[in-house]
């Protein structure tokens, strides 16, 4: 990526879900650097990594593909999340995590240490809740899909009631 484009300004906007606000923060090409159960798109920003953080957010009333896709994805359609293009940048392991966590189907949650193994480093499974703990970009990078070896949901940025919320809607 050009370093001129790097701290481009990027746009953001919040939708009411039945989870509770979700809000997500595109660059100009309309690719999601950040999202969350939050109101607050200055919370996402600042998960972004520096190189290709925003300097400057712009509120939208929506963010077309983006906005459907939170919105389809909470009335039920468990799959209008896996097209829409997601930025993050960090090192090779995360990168291929983030990439891995992709593809983990909806329902069909996976323990911290099968995502080890599916990441290609069965014994970082330390490494991979980092993983978890590091994505910017929740929802579209679905790191609510992986849970404890007991059953439990071990930690999420927006809290364990959304990430039981998220598991029961894609149990359904």
């Amino acid at each position: 990526m050009s370093s001129e484009n790097t701290h481009a300004p990027a746009d953001y906007a919040t939708t009411t879900t039945a989870a509770g606000p979700f809000t997500a923060v595109v660059d100009a090409d309309g690719v999601v650097l950040a999202s969350g159960w939050t109101a607050s798109a200055e919370e996402l920003r600042v998960l972004i990594h520096p190189s290709i953080r925003p300097a400057e957010l712009r509120a939208r009333d929506s963010l077309g593909p983006v906005s459907r896709a939170i919105t389809d994805y909470h009335a039920g359609d468990l799959t209008a999340i896996d097209a829409i293009p997601v930025r993050q940048v960090s090192g090779p392991f995360l990168t291929h995590a983030w990439e891995i966590l992709r593809k983990v189907p909806a329902g069909e949650p996976v323990t911290y240490t099968d995502f080890a193994v599916i990441s290609g480093r069965p014994a970082a499974t330390r490494a991979a809740a980092n993983a978890c703990a590091r994505n910017a970009a929740a929802l579209f990078v679905p790191c609510h899909r992986v849970i404890r070896t007991d059953g439990s949901l071990g930690g999420f940025r927006y809290g364990l009631p959304v990430k039981r919320w998220l598991l029961d809607h894609e149990s359904a």
